[in-house]
């Protein structure tokens, strides 16, 4: 608020006198130059003393401060206080008290004969008083005493009243409150919709500074100037009122809200929206409407078109000043953000629901696939068995190698199919499991046995530390088996000097698996990725390039199915150690899944001749 220079005051004088002791404040001028012969008081010279002393101590103190003195209450005030009156400033001086704060005699009358009577002060924080000082009523919040004045007799002569006004502290926190509460109302919005809810949530608290709020959002095809916008959300209003439109067409000649794309604050008038619409006024928090609308565009980061607006009924007691502004552009600016982040979202959404999509249709072809190899390959296998095991006719050499090369090569290519099936199974959720108790050690020393014959004849030597394990542990001994014989197939082929070792430990509550080699080893790069899907180390030499690149992900895939972890150490031209960890007992195993021990058979149940044949001849 701009304040008046002093030569405007009504004959203040510049150059004060000493005498009198009253300073030589704007305030302190104007008390002298006044003429007070019209007044009760008379002539400053006839006044009491004690209301010289009382003026003495509020001209000279820099806190806002005014007097109430005598029967008419008449008005004094210092410097400091000068801003408070506003307009008022020109007449105040002199006018009974009364008067001067007529609009809020109701609030503060009651106050100030309680001291004039008793003699008791009062105390108010943040009392809100409506001020007619800017040519409307104002909202202001004021923190103040009223104290009793003595006159020369020791009685009470007048009523002291130190205040601060506290309208910009009161006004800005309840602001950011508003911001706040909209802030966490949107950290958890997903998707436009609940963004809508969260933004009627944060300004529906602020009844005050927003009357009512109707957010409009575009639609995406609509272009500058043209289009229709839709209600997306609206706060003190009911949904059906004349106001609320629930579309607007930008290209209409007299649209009901003029919304028009910009980057600044735009003032609507609300009086004559109010008389087309021809409801009723909505308040908010007050007991009059607003006489204006304010427009804000919704401009998301990085955008240069609005994606809709925002418009908010006016304040009708406080001005659309720059403080008022900012709030509103700071909400908008969370809208904004709320919106790009809940659009976001949802495009993620789509995205993933398409890449799942196309998961599941890659799954079931893998699953559709698999089976149709299997099925020609088992025929396949079976005439080939069936030639190299018939006695009964003795093939040439060259022959037999060529049946057995067939037969070989089927082996592997049943366990890629085998392998494929069994990881799409598992990526749609169909794993199917029997965790039966089970002789961990004599089932792993069965599957290395396997893999022995051919690791000696590459100069390799195999060594087995398995030791029983009591109780038995609970395993799908099919799956298992797989671990087992996909990690020792990957241990000798990266292994050509030296050996593997196998070992099983287990403590109180868990068991573990490793199995370790001398071989190439695998570089610190690629050990994260090492368990990752169709991922195959460049340039790695190995005694053959056949595989899938997923047995590693399918191991880890059936430790995970047992509730167990796998992980992998390694140093390059040293080995690599794979350990594999599983919990003890069965309280971490689905219960439907669960399988007694198959007493018709020994614990540790031989594993598939066909199986292993397959790894080994890779």
């Amino acid at each position: 608020m701009t304040v008046p220079d002093p030569g405007l005051l009504p004959n203040a004088q510049t150059d004060p006198g000493v005498e009198d002791g009253l300073g030589d404040g704007v305030m302190a001028a104007a008390i002298r130059a006044h003429d007070w012969s019209r007044s009760r008081l008379g002539p400053p010279e006839t006044w009491p003393r004690a209301l010289h002393t009382v003026l003495r101590i509020m001209l000279g103190s820099r806190y806002a401060m005014w007097l109430a003195w005598g029967p008419d209450l008449t008005f004094f005030c210092n410097d400091a206080y000068r801003p408070t009156l506003g307009t008022k400033q020109a007449w105040a001086l002199g006018a009974p008290a009364n008067r001067v704060w007529a609009e809020i005699w109701p609030d503060i009358g009651p106050r100030i004969a309680h001291v004039l009577r008793t003699g008791e002060a009062t105390w108010d924080e943040g009392l809100l008083l409506f001020l007619e000082r800017s040519g409307y009523p104002e909202e202001t919040y004021h923190t103040f005493s009223y104290s009793p004045a003595p006159d020369d007799e020791g009685g009470v002569g007048g009523m002291l009243c130190v205040v601060a006004e506290e309208t910009e502290r009161v006004i800005g926190a309840r602001r950011v409150g508003t911001l706040r509460d909209m802030a966490a109302a949107l950290a958890g919005a997903r998707g436009e919709e609940e963004v809508c809810r969260a933004l009627v949530q944060g300004l529906g608290t602020n009844a005050r500074d927003l009357p009512f709020t109707l957010t409009y959002l575009l639609d995406p095809a609509a272009e500058q100037g043209h289009g229709v916008a839709r209600l997306a959300a609206v706060t003190g209003l009911a949904a059906d009122h004349p106001l609320a439109a629930p579309r607007l067409d930008l290209d209409a000649a007299e649209p009901l809200w003029p919304l028009r794309f910009g980057v600044d604050l735009q003032e609507l008038p609300l009086a004559p929206i109010l008389a087309r619409c021809g409801g009723p006024a909505p308040t908010g928090a007050w007991d009059r409407p607003p006489v204006r609308a304010v427009l804000v565009p919704i401009v998301a980061q990085g955008e240069t078109r609005p994606a809709g607006f925002l418009i908010a009924g006016e304040n009708p007691f406080r001005p659309l000043d720059d403080a008022y502004g900012g709030f509103l552009r700071l909400a908008v600016a969370q809208v904004a953000a709320g919106l790009s982040a809940a659009w976001a979202f949802e495009e993620e959404r789509r995205r993933a629901e398409a890449l799942a999509e196309l998961d599941r249709a890659k799954t079931a072809f893998f699953s559709n696939v698999s089976h149709e190899f299997r099925t020609p390959l088992t025929l396949m296998l079976g005439p080939l068995e069936d030639a190299l095991n018939d006695v009964g006719t003795t093939l040439a050499p060259a022959q037999r190698r060529r049946l057995e090369l067939a037969h070989r090569n089927a082996l592997r290519l049943l366990r890629l199919v085998n392998t494929l099936l069994d990881f799409s199974r598992i990526e749609a959720g169909r794993g199917e499991a029997a965790f039966r108790p089970t002789d961990l050690a004599a089932l792993t020393a069965d599957l290395a046995a396997g893999f022995r014959s051919a690791i000696e004849r590459a100069g390799l030597w195999l060594e087995t530390d398995l030791r029983r394990i009591d109780p038995p542990i609970h395993v799908d001994r099919d799956m298992w088996e797989k671990i087992v014989l996909n990690l020792l197939s990957n241990a000798f082929k990266f292994t050509f000097a030296g050996g593997i070792t196998v070992r099983l430990e287990a403590t109180a509550t868990e068991v573990t698996l490793s199995i370790a080699d001398t071989g190439v080893g695998v570089p610190a790069a690629e050990l994260p990725r090492l368990f990752e899907r169709f991922h195959r180390i460049e340039g790695q030499q190995s005694r053959s390039f056949e595989g899938s690149g997923i047995g590693l992900a399918l191991v880890q895939e059936l430790v995970r199915l047992h509730g167990g972890r796998i992980g992998a150490t390694s140093i390059l031209g040293q080995g690599t150690t794979f350990t594999v960890t599983l919990p003890r007992g069965s309280a971490h195993l689905p219960r439907d899944q669960l399988a007694e021990a198959d007493r018709t058979l020994p614990d540790a149940t031989g594993p598939s001749i066909t199986r292993v044949e397959a790894f080994v001849a890779e």
